[in-house]
């Protein structure tokens, strides 16, 4: 009755739509209390940045002896050439090879200054087709540097198991793994925490950005914290662009620090990009464990009967036999001390608990080993209806990479 119940349930609203509303729901409320906090802070200060601004023109407006439209005509003509590139103080040029590189790389990906626009019809249709495959393909990388940066945690975080497993004395000490297990095969067998790999990513995440923060304080001359924001905002490809490195005219040691500038930029965006998605993953795990908290709170029946089940400390035989009964068909073997028992009694006897436990830890036991050799994998692959099940891009990647992901677990 429960089944049929849940599948009832489930028909109009599947685990996937249920997960994707709740998560809409979250993030919804998550942007009406980031929009309450900010205006919250940020809009005094710009009430009382306004009032200044207003006191400042009407004062300049009547020790110049300037009318107030004439004054406003030039500063729109001014913040007109700032939207172009033009500053008061001697600027990098724009359009030169290392300025438009510059501008390129902020746009496949997709980190968007601003600070760089085409101002020419050719430009700016030129950069729809080139964004639309940069963008794509930049992706593609940040996918594939996802899968390695996964492996090579894996193996290091494998081969660190094996060692404590050889100091535990769970594994012989001459125990070495051969070539056909070396590489992206030693992660069959094993697989990487999920909260590991999203605390080694996040570790290395600070670093660089402590790294980066330290060389944008010394060369640009921004303090740490606005060098923080930056790396940040950048690395996350957010770009605001109110903050912008390697924009002065010269530099000392111009050549390393642009060298350092966009290799800090790649290797933090790479880093924050994996970052993300493993996150995702965990937020995804959150929620797959606050619908499984409201599984059946919307039914009566089911709610009734889960009730009723929980006030006794007594097992069913009735559900205890009937589960019994089917672990020990999809295994193909029954126990020889409970088999063709019929139980009278309310409560179920330990001999009857024993066995029924012995047949579940068995079959758990395989499906723990044919997951880590691989095996479940093909069979889930052909009872599928489509290819995107599984999911695609990064999250395919951490499923299959990562234990706490996989569909067994």
């Amino acid at each position: 009755a429960v089944g049929s119940c849940r599948r009832r349930r489930l028909a109009p609203l599947n685990e996937d739509n249920g997960r994707f509303l709740l998560l809409a729901a979250l993030i919804a409320a998550y942007l009406s209390a980031g929009a309450t906090v900010f205006s919250a802070l940020e809009s005094p200060s710009e009430a009382a940045a306004q009032l200044r601004w207003n006191r400042t023109l009407h004062n300049f407006s009547r020790i110049f002896n300037i009318s107030l439209p004439e004054l406003r005509a030039f500063l729109r003509s001014y913040e007109a050439a700032m939207a172009a590139g033009i500053r008061v103080d001697a600027l990098r040029p724009r359009w030169d090879f290392p300025g438009a590189f510059y501008f390129v790389g902020t746009v496949v990906s997709t980190i968007g200054f601003g600070m760089t626009t085409p101002a020419t019809v050719a430009g700016k249709l030129f950069l729809i087709i080139y964004g639309l495959f940069g963008c794509a393909g930049t992706i593609l990388f940040f996918n594939l540097f996802l899968e390695r940066i996964i492996s090579l945690l894996a193996f290091i975080m494998r081969a660190c198991y094996e060692r404590q497993l050889q100091r535990s004395g769970l594994l012989p000490p001459n125990f070495r793994r051969g070539s056909a297990v070396s590489g992206v095969g030693s992660l069959v067998g094993w697989k990487p925490s999920v909260y590991h790999v999203m605390l080694i990513l996040g570790i290395f995440a600070i670093t660089l950005s402590c790294c980066a923060s330290a060389m944008y304080t010394a060369v640009e001359g921004w303090n740490y914290v606005d060098s923080l924001y930056y790396c940040f905002v950048t690395f996350s490809t957010i770009g605001f662009g109110d903050l912008v490195s390697n924009q002065k005219a010269t530099y000392q040691h111009q050549g390393l620090y642009r060298f350092g500038n966009f290799m800090f930029i790649l290797l933090g965006v790479c880093c924050i990009y994996s970052l993300f998605n493993v996150i995702s993953i965990v937020i995804k795990q959150i929620l797959n464990w606050v619908l499984k908290k409201f599984e059946c709170r919307c039914c009566p029946k089911c709610h009734k009967s889960s009730t009723r089940l929980s006030r006794r400390n007594a097992i069913t035989p009735g559900a205890r036999l009937r589960r019994h009964n089917a672990a020990a068909d999809a295994e193909g073997q029954y126990d020889s001390d409970t088999e063709g028992r019929r139980l009278s009694g309310e409560m179920i006897s330990m001999r009857e608990l024993t066995a029924s436990n012995k047949v579940s830890l068995a079959i758990l036991q395989k499906q723990l080993s044919e997951t880590a050799n691989g095996y479940p994998r093909n069979v889930c692959i052909n009872t599928r209806q489509n290819g995107f099940s599984a999911g695609v891009g990064a999250l395919a990647i951490m499923n299959n990479r990562l234990a706490e992901t996989s569909d067994s677990r």
